[in-house]
């Protein structure tokens, strides 16, 4: 068997290691989507033969597992024994900003059947922030549930939008504008024009006021 330090041909290059493998597949990921990422594509980035990366990893499925654990790495955890919305809030926004750098795994983060370490400190301190609060064990998994719709869905909302801000925002809409002006929507012409294109606007705005009301709710319980 070769040896693994003798995997990386390029001068100037990190040595092969597991590590640098699953770095190289966010890396791919996120410059170029979830279906970019192969075997293939992965040894190109890192400029190593396929066949070297099975030191490191035994599958496609493994290095998609480890890089879902990288994101939940990435975001913070609630602290078990503090204020729960304060902690919630900070977790959740987090959570989006992360989902911003990895539009990639949006649907990916709860599909994995075999959980990295991150991951599953990332759910314990979810889990125990709400039950600590003093939220029923129903309640927690109500509320887990519909925090995490709420986050994903935005994330996934806002990566999809063909504008970011009211400046990109005009020059996609005038066309829009346009269709919106033969008096058939007044309502969309109200929106764009009295809201959309307005300075300052910006889209990630609504995140914290969707959030405010699904946080008011689920506070509802607590009473």
């Amino acid at each position: 068997m070769t040896d693994r330090s003798e995997q990386d041909p390029r001068p100037g290059r990190p040595a092969l290691s597991r590590e640098r493998v699953v770095q190289g597949a966010v890396e791919v990921a996120d410059a170029r989507g979830i279906a970019a990422l192969t075997i293939r594509s992965l040894a190109q980035h890192l400029g190593v033969k396929p066949m070297s990366l099975y030191y490191y990893v035994a599958n496609k499925d493994e290095i998609l597992d480890a890089i879902v654990d990288v994101v939940f790495s990435e975001i913070d955890l609630p602290t078990v024994d503090g204020d729960w919305r304060a902690e919630v809030h900070l977790r959740t926004t987090s959570a989006r900003h992360v989902l911003r750098r990895h539009s990639w795994a949006i649907g990916l983060l709860e599909s994995r059947t075999s959980p990295g370490p991150a991951t599953l400190r990332h759910h314990e301190a979810m889990l125990g922030t709400l039950r600590g609060a003093g939220f029923s064990l129903e309640m927690t998994a109500h509320a887990y549930a519909l925090i995490d719709s709420y986050v994903y869905g935005f994330a996934l909302q806002e990566a999809a939008l063909p504008f970011e801000g009211s400046d990109t925002a005009a020059a996609v809409a005038g066309s829009m504008i346009e269709e919106f002006s033969s008096g058939q929507y007044p309502h969309l012409l109200e929106l764009s024009t009295q809201h959309v294109l307005r300075p300052g606007y910006a889209f990630g705005d609504e995140f914290d006021f969707g959030l405010n009301l699904i946080l008011d709710g689920i506070g509802e319980a607590l009473d």
